[in-house]
């Protein structure tokens, strides 16, 4: 069994975070996210495994960077799909584009950790977005709080991108409760602002 894999796009988007988020902590992670592995994609798991197990005893702050960290990685997804994709999208019926939307969320879960996927149902105005094997809340010990807020974010940003606004939240993590991670989303609201993923 080969071990599970992360993209550069997980590590860039950390990256960016702290920076935006919690900038008098970026010298201590980037002993971890590296400018070199940043340039070359060489940041492993076991790197990955100690800016999370560190981040969460940032307190708030954690949430703050990991939502900024969705929020980027459904932006700069987004922005770098083919220009016919993202025209064909927004030719869409709304309902048909928010499928979409989460079809490509559902990737971003995929490339930012191999043994991580999603999958999203859609009814009407509510889809729930549900993630195995989350990198985020692999944890030895429950947590008292929901520790997937990035996924949350990705769901949301991708949407937001692509012309369908949404509000989410976290109404099951594996941290918590053990089993999949889920997000509800509710579609075509208004999203609140939301200041861990305002820019």
């Amino acid at each position: 069994m080969t071990e599970a894999r992360v993209g550069r796009l997980l590590a860039a988007c950390l990256h960016q975070a702290i920076l935006d988020r919690l900038p008098q902590r970026l010298d201590f992670y980037e002993h971890w996210l590296h400018s070199e592995g940043l340039r070359d994609g060489s940041i492993g798991l076991a790197p990955m495994i100690a800016v999370l197990g560190f981040l969460r005893t940032e307190g708030e702050a954690y949430d703050r960077v990991v939502s900024r960290a969705g929020h980027l990685a459904a932006e700069w997804t987004v922005a770098s799909l083919p220009a016919l994709e993202r025209r064909v999208i927004a030719w869409l019926p709304r309902p048909l584009r928010a499928r979409a939307a989460l079809r490509i969320a559902s990737r971003i879960v995929r490339s930012i950790c191999t043994s991580s996927n999603a999958s999203a149902r859609v009814r009407r105005r509510v889809a729930q977005f549900s993630i195995k094997s989350s990198l985020f809340c692999d944890v030895r010990e429950h947590q008292p709080v929901a520790l997937c807020g990035f996924y949350r974010a990705v769901a949301v940003g991708t949407l937001a991108a692509l012309g369908v606004p949404a509000c989410g939240r976290v109404e099951r993590c594996h941290a918590v409760q053990g089993g999949a991670c889920v997000v509800v989303l509710d579609l075509f609201a208004e999203a609140t602002a939301d200041p861990a993923m305002a820019a």
